[in-house]
């Protein structure tokens, strides 16, 4: 079993564990041993997940998820299987964490009178300013 936070597990035999050949460090033995890690979790499939926590996971991490709510976790950045394998679970737990997060609902606020005015003086002045600054017309001047 793996916890991902209070009381949200998943078992292992829903993860599934896919090995290749990685193009990290390595020297001569890359192209021998696999060592690259993808990590596979069936989202939509999962028995220990309620509804709403899916539906948050997929929207959440929807571009990481394939058309069959399946999530996909690389790792290749390590020389060994098993530290790849250790940083493709950390790297999904703490992607289904921050997905399982509730978000503070926001509270509507009114703009206070104060900075309104603020805003509409600085509005003025700017078009005063640029006012001063526009071309005078100067034909005009010379026919008097």
């Amino acid at each position: 079993m793996i916890e991902i936070k209070d009381g949200v597990v998943i078992r292992e035999d829903e993860l599934v564990w896919k090995v290749s050949r990685s193009g990290g460090p390595g020297g001569q033995n890359v192209n021998k041993v696999n060592t690259r890690v993808t990590l596979l979790f069936d989202v939509a499939n999962c028995t220990n997940l309620s509804d709403v926590q899916k539906q948050q996971i997929l929207t959440h991490l929807s571009s990481r998820a394939d058309k069959n709510g399946v999530i996909r976790v690389v790792s290749q950045r390590f020389r060994t299987q098993r530290a790849n394998r250790d940083f493709a679970l950390d790297r999904l737990r703490e992607l289904l964490e921050e997905a399982l997060k509730e978000m503070p609902i926001r509270k509507k606020t009114r703009i206070p009178y104060a900075a309104k005015q603020q805003r509409f003086e600085k509005k003025k002045k700017r078009s005063i300013l640029k006012r001063q600054r526009a071309k005078k017309d100067w034909a005009g001047d010379l026919a008097n």
